[in-house]
């Protein structure tokens, strides 16, 4: 589909057809479609910018993937269709892998996403027939991850998560930075760093700020950690969200 740059819905459409896109070479799901939609209803409210509450939630989750002893990086249909290279850039700034993990599973979506980022870098990529181990109190396949990536990770970044893989990933003492347009969701709320913003637009950012962390003593990321809130961070997203609808 030919997009008019002039229409005034020229960049949402765009990313609507990477989707559809991403249907069609077997990276994306159909239901991945809605929750694009969902989520596409939440930009609006919030402006379709990069608002200061997520700002701050970039700078805090900078600080954790640098301090991580083992970060991971975990992606699915909807991420790869529409971010893949910022994903391999983040993964190469951290000098750390990146892990396929789907909701609506499929051996042939893996592989398919796998190849994807691979033609990329091939060497941040885990293989998907690696040994798994399967996390407990997840109903869907998302509760099998690789034990050499999410299952040994002591910080997974892992935007456009499951509310109940969140939630028994940080039962398991992990750390988990999302993205998430709806601040009111399991995973919003249950996450370690939450970034209420659209993927395509903080991920670039997320990227600068980790090169400008990078240059920080240890003591100086940990004093961003320690003054993070993530629980006011989506309380100021809910204001936002708010003042809008009024």
């Amino acid at each position: 589909m030919k997009i008019d740059k002039a229409h005034p819905r020229a960049q949402s459409l765009i990313l609507r057809e990477k989707l559809v896109e991403g249907i069609k070479s077997g990276i994306t799901s159909q239901a991945g479609l809605i929750a694009h939609g969902r989520g596409e209803a939440f930009d609006y409210l919030i402006g379709e910018k990069t608002n200061t509450f997520a700002e701050k939630a970039i700078t805090a989750a900078s600080a954790q993937l640098l301090l991580a002893r083992k970060p991971i990086l975990s992606i699915n249909g909807n991420a790869a269709a529409l971010c893949s290279k910022d994903f391999i850039k983040l993964s190469q700034i951290l000098d750390c892998k990146i892990e396929v993990n789907l909701f609506h599973h499929s051996k042939i979506r893996v592989s398919n996403i796998e190849k994807l980022l691979s033609s990329l870098d091939a060497s941040r990529i885990l293989s998907g027939k690696n040994k798994k181990i399967k996390l407990k109190n997840i109903a869907s396949r998302r509760a099998n991850v690789l034990k050499e990536g999410i299952g040994t990770a002591d910080c997974i970044f892992v935007p456009l998560e499951d509310g109940d893989r969140c939630l028994a990933l940080r039962k398991l003492g992990k750390i988990v930075i999302t993205v998430d347009l709806n601040p009111l969701s399991r995973t919003s709320r249950s996450a370690s760093v939450t970034i209420v913003d659209n993927i395509v637009r903080c991920l670039p950012l997320l990227n600068e700020e980790t090169v400008k962390l990078k240059r920080y003593k240890p003591g100086k990321l940990k004093a961003i950690i320690q003054i993070y809130n993530n629980q006011s961070i989506l309380n100021e997203a809910i204001s936002v969200i708010r003042k809008g609808v009024l």
